[in-house]
């Protein structure tokens, strides 16, 4: 007998909203709720919420604390997609445990991306190493996308920068409908390394946002999750129970 589906709020239905309501019902999740601008603008209630065991926050770099602390506040745990706030971290982190609750951000949802993640850390590491090499990040979006670097592009850095011990570059590019392409180069006088993820569609996106609300919907100690979290925990993310 399968498991019982995740019952799921959806916060921001632009693009990634769409994406996640069109994929959930694959994934044995029900969108309980879908909850945009006018409604998180009036205040939001446990009704609103239509029973849900988790929401997920896509929405605006302005909208994505406030309306993590108006779920948090109403016992709703919360996955949190948008990017372009992290510097106020220690906040979400404030009124998880001021409410008990739990919550999970990540600059990136595609499971390759976090393969990506570790792979430029080792690559990093070993680099430090030898001499002559210049390491520098691209990352492109399409033209929508408000912050630059994107949160992808600076976590990125983030690895980089732990493994080289040096700052490391980011060139942001904004061009067309690109759901996102990060390459990472090594460039030495007479050769030149890189690695580079690309996303073909959204829904790798919302694949994996999915996966994190299923892993937080279960209960959790009140903490901000990350992507790796639910990795060392989950085996086969992906499936439907």
């Amino acid at each position: 007998m399968s498991a019982p589906a995740v019952k799921v709020a959806l916060v921001g239905m632009g693009r990634m909203g769409r994406a996640l309501d069109a994929l959930a019902p694959e994934r044995g999740i029900e969108i309980v709720a879908r909850l945009d601008a006018p409604e998180m603008a009036r205040g939001l209630t446990v009704a609103d919420l239509g029973g849900a065991q988790v929401a997920i926050e896509f929405t605006t770099p302005e909208t994505a604390l406030p309306n993590a602390e108006a779920l948090l506040a109403l016992g709703c745990p919360v996955v949190i997609g948008t990017t372009g706030w992290n510097a106020q971290l220690p906040r979400l982190d404030a009124a998880v445990r001021a409410n008990g609750q739990s919550a999970l951000w990540a600059p990136n949802f595609s499971l390759g991306v976090q393969l990506f993640l570790a792979l430029a850390e080792d690559v990093a590491r070993r680099a430090r190493e030898l001499s002559g090499f210049d390491v520098h990040v691209v990352e492109t979006h399409h033209t929508a996308k408000k912050d630059a670097p994107s949160g992808t592009g600076i976590a990125i850095g983030e690895r980089l920068e732990a493994g080289l011990g040096r700052e490391v570059p980011i060139t942001s590019v904004r061009v067309g409908s690109v759901p996102g392409t990060h390459e990472v180069l090594l460039d030495a006088a007479f050769e030149q390394i890189s690695l580079t993820h690309t996303a073909r569609d959204r829904r790798v996106f919302a694949d994996g946002a999915l996966a994190a609300a299923r892993w937080l919907s279960v209960s959790r100690e009140p903490a901000v999750y990350t992507m790796r979290d639910v990795l060392t925990s989950s085996p086969t993310l992906t499936d439907a129970p």
